[in-house]
């Protein structure tokens, strides 16, 4: 059937030649992936950090200060689109590009997406885009994954099988989650579970993640404070608020292709001219507030440790956030979206539950707990992977006593997202892809 899921094969083909040599592989690519993806994130973390401190310098300057935040983002996104615009394939996540090759709609051919990724993510996003890390880190692990098979001499099967694997393994450095990269690589790109590609890819993550650990350490993303376990009574309070993140998670796919598509229409506008003048935007939301540009990070911590602004402070949040991560999507430079989607779904928990719910006696449903549900749920519902979800956020925070209430809610976020009938955001980015010459 056309643009089903394709598997390695089990008899034939070069790739039987050495049955074992693609775990040797791929775990000698792993290291190289948890190198390459620990370097990205150190240096992000210096650029998001000197990029702070240069707006917290310029706040002093008055009214001409203004402008540093604007030119600093207008210029980085000009150069990072015109690094993609160079690479076929640099612009955006790459991730829906890692799933095309593994339906073999596309392949992995340029030598220059690594250094591309690389540099053009790194100045997109450290120049306060609101765009995550993961998309370019999972494209960079695909591409050194394809490279080794190739240059071990395995077959083509057994490429596409590491380019794949090795994504997985770039999305576990990128938030120090092996599991999650496990589970992305099964439920949202393969939609498999094939002996030979698990076993590839736990070997893969395994020594990426051992690796990255070098580099930038094995702690948590986002550190949580012990969190009880709710009581019974509240999961159907999670089923109900796991479906408004559905809904949520429906408009948000429909803003990041509707955005993309409106951006088609400028034709006349020169697609540097456009990268420009979204970071100029960007940087000047900045100027307001520095929460409402970069990855989100920062802001995701401060919610899933329990901190819940005023209510009509997180409106302003939602709102400019739910906005701004489609909208620095389309400036077409190197950047994914699931960072910006975990603080939008950090947001929402915290809103509702300040919102719709007062604090348990006993303390056993804070806000906290639901900025974590929230995260898992809105991921669910725009990527429609939702054991991924809850995996990636319990292993990014380090929480295991809200299994319950995150399975609920990812259940009940994924059936709302499909009943009404909005297409998985890969799938629609990647048909995009298709589409576009």
């Amino acid at each position: 059937m056309p643009g089903a899921p394709v598997g390695p094969k089990r008899a034939g083909g070069p790739q039987r030649a050495g049955p074992y040599r693609a775990y040797l592989v791929a775990a000698v690519a792993g290291a190289l992936v948890g190198l390459v993806g620990g370097a990205f994130r150190w240096c992000l973390e210096r650029a998001d950090a000197l990029r702070v401190s240069l707006s917290e310098t310029a706040a002093g300057w008055g009214a001409a200060g203004w402008l540093v935040p604007i030119a600093v983002t207008a210029t980085g996104a000009a150069v990072a689109c015109a690094i993609a615009l160079r690479v076929p394939f640099a612009a955006g996540s790459g991730i829906q590009h890692v799933e095309a090759v593994w339906r073999q709609e596309s392949d992995p051919r340029s030598p220059w997406l690594l250094p591309a990724k690389f540099l053009g993510g790194l100045v997109a996003i450290g120049s306060g885009l609101a765009l995550g890390r993961e998309g370019p880190t999972v494209h960079m692990g695909s591409a050194i994954g394809s490279g080794a098979a190739r240059r071990a001499g395995l077959g083509p099967e057994d490429v596409r099988l590491l380019h794949t694997s090795l994504g997985g393994a770039g999305l576990a450095v990128a938030f120090t989650a092996p599991l999650g990269g496990l589970l992305f690589v099964c439920e949202e790109v393969t939609r498999s579970f094939r002996p030979r590609l698990v076993l590839v890819t736990i070997i893969a993550t395994a020594t990426a993640v051992a690796c990255a650990g070098i580099v930038i350490g094995d702690e948590s993303v986002l550190p949580v404070p012990d969190v009880p376990a709710p009581p019974l009574w509240l999961l159907p309070v999670f089923l109900v608020f796991g479906a408004s993140a559905g809904v949520l998670g429906a408009a948000y796919s429909a803003l990041v292709v509707g955005t993309l598509a409106f951006c088609d229409r400028l034709a006349r506008v020169p697609v540097v001219v456009r990268a420009a003048a979204i970071g100029a935007v960007v940087g000047l939301l900045s100027v307001f507030d520095p929460l409402f540009a970069g990855d989100g990070d920062p802001l995701s911590e401060r919610l899933v440790a329990g901190d819940s602004p005023a209510v009509i402070v997180m409106a302003g949040y939602l709102l400019v956030r739910f906005a701004v991560g489609p909208l620095s999507y389309a400036a077409a430079t190197p950047g994914g979206l699931f960072a910006p989607l975990l603080a939008l779904g950090a947001l929402w928990g915290t809103f509702v539950h300040a919102v719709t719910l007062p604090l348990p006696p006993d303390q056993s449903a804070g806000p906290g707990a639901f900025a974590v549900v929230g995260m898992a749920a809105l991921f669910a519902a725009v990527v429609r992977a939702p054991v991924t979800g809850v995996v990636l956020v319990v292993e990014m925070t380090g929480t295991t006593t809200l299994l319950v209430p995150l399975l609920t809610a990812c259940f009940a976020a994924t059936l709302t997202a499909d009943r009404l009938e909005s297409e998985p955001v890969y799938d629609s980015l990647r048909r995009r892809m298709r589409e576009r010459p």
